[in-house]
């Protein structure tokens, strides 16, 4: 089993929190966007949304990352029969489809300098126009990445996109407010898929300084934010990231 990522990509730290918490063996393949690497033809052709992550077994190859929790959990269970481990319930699918729905690129881009989005912005495109040149059979594909990245730029502008992505979040930390006040994680008191969806979230709230605004101020929130760093499979995705100096260092590459 192949898994193309990065580790500051929020669906990539999605996946490899699930494939700890799961104690499923992988190889690991970084693919840096940063600098473009998620744009190669080699990549490319196997995912033409250039989207991190990728899970590849065998011939088996998935995209969406709540597909690739749930076959993570469906070869967990079958790797140790039932012994111990369940499949996830509807409400945990119904959680997990929730955070998933929240545009975190959106709001990323929004709370950093204009000068370091458009610069994102610009290599972006200057990036798919140069790989369609050198793969003309994949123009077409890459000129769907191109207009889906003026697309981007032009909802960037619009202030009422931006309040609507704002309010989603609120909302969407309200209600785990909410169900926090009943249980330890955010469906029981066991640790679920659906808090692989959460945690990322939470540490990018972290790393672009926002955690006093929306999750300090939520007390259940910040006592489950506590309980969940101490998790190993926290620390290893996630936690060396955010220690110190490395969280500015991650911001940036982020």
């Amino acid at each position: 089993m192949q898994l193309y990522h990065h580790p500051y990509s929020l669906d990539s730290q999605k996946v490899r929190l699930a494939l700890e918490e799961k104690g499923i063996d992988y190889t690991s393949f970084h693919v840096n966007p940063i600098v473009g690497k998620n744009m190669d033809d080699s990549f490319f052709r196997m995912n033409s949304s250039a989207k991190l992550p990728v899970f590849k077994n065998g011939s088996h190859i998935i995209f969406d990352t709540i597909e690739i929790i749930l076959y993570i959990e469906r070869i967990a269970v079958v790797s140790v029969g039932n012994n111990g481990i369940a499949f996830s319930s509807e409400e945990v699918i119904e959680w997990m489809r929730k955070i998933q729905e929240w545009n975190l690129k959106y709001f990323t881009i929004s709370h950093i300098p204009n000068k370091h989005s458009l610069f994102v912005s610009k290599f972006a495109r200057k990036l798919v126009i140069a790989r369609m040149a050198e793969s003309p059979n994949l123009a077409s594909a890459y000129h769907c990445k191109l207009r889906e990245a003026y697309d981007t730029e032009e909802k960037l502008k619009n202030p009422d996109v931006l309040n609507r992505n704002k309010e989603h979040l609120v909302q969407l930390l309200d209600e785990v407010e909410t169900k926090l006040n009943e249980t330890t994680y955010l469906v029981g008191d066991g640790f679920s898929m659906a808090d692989v969806m959460l945690i990322p979230v939470l540490v990018r709230l972290v790393l672009l300084d926002l955690d006093n605004e929306f999750t300090s101020s939520r007390p259940n929130i910040a006592d489950y934010w506590g309980l969940v760093q101490q998790r190993p499979s926290y620390k290893k995705v996630i936690g060396k990231y955010l220690n110190g100096w490395r969280k500015r260092k991650t911001l940036i590459k982020t």
